[in-house]
């Protein structure tokens, strides 16, 4: 993969990564920018029935859900490789569509701030596996139980949290769940704890 800048063209493809494309896209891209996304928000919000669980014992994942703002990571497809890309795309984040497939405009957080249209992955609030929003015990429960095609559903938390961390980001809620998930079994009391809706990075 290559991360080199070049000559942008008229049909080159924006994704705009959040959750697992960000340490994990999967696809050759031209360009990688930190990139901020207005008006949506990463949240644990997704069952997972394939890759970090099952039906029967569903893992959690990332989802962009409506409201505050969103720091992730901008890739720039060559236009020859586009089709080929969603393509590849659909194949891995729409397994049950439970994502609503769509391109919103993203600031690019470099020098020259450049804005494009990006295509994102949008839960589907009307969808089965969509958990809205929920304590901090209810995301420990299924993070831990959750393993699916990809691997442990800690794993996935874990890796998000390293990824944002390296971007200089902190999100309160995915931090909080992560320091639990490092320190299983040491009885921190959990349950009276919300999982907040993340705006962005703290301080």
């Amino acid at each position: 993969m290559s991360n080199g800048t070049g000559k942008q063209h008229s049909g080159d493809l924006w994704v705009f990564g959040y959750g697992s494309l960000m340490w994990r896209p999967g696809f050759d891209f031209i360009e990688r920018v930190p990139a901020r996304l207005i008006g949506l928000h990463r949240a644990l919000c997704v069952y997972s029935f394939v890759h970090r669980g099952t039906p029967e014992a569903p893992g959690l994942v990332l989802g962009l859900d409506r409201g505050g703002m969103c720091r992730g990571i901008a890739f720039r497809v060559a236009a020859a490789a586009r089709e080929p890309t969603i393509a590849y795309l659909r194949g891995r984040e729409q397994v049950t569509t439970v994502y609503l497939e769509t391109t919103r405009r993203v600031e690019l957080e470099e020098k020259e701030r450049r804005q494009v249209r990006a295509l994102c992955f949008v839960v589907d609030r009307s969808h089965v596996q969509y958990a809205g929003r929920l304590t901090l015990a209810e995301c420990l429960h299924h993070v831990r139980q959750g393993h699916g095609r990809s691997g442990p559903n800690r794993d996935y938390v874990l890796d998000a949290v390293q990824s944002l961390e390296a971007l200089g980001y902190r999100e309160t809620e995915l931090h909080l769940l992560a320091e639990q998930l490092r320190h299983q079994g040491s009885g921190f009391q959990v349950s009276g704890i919300r999982h907040q809706a993340s705006t962005g990075p703290e301080p």
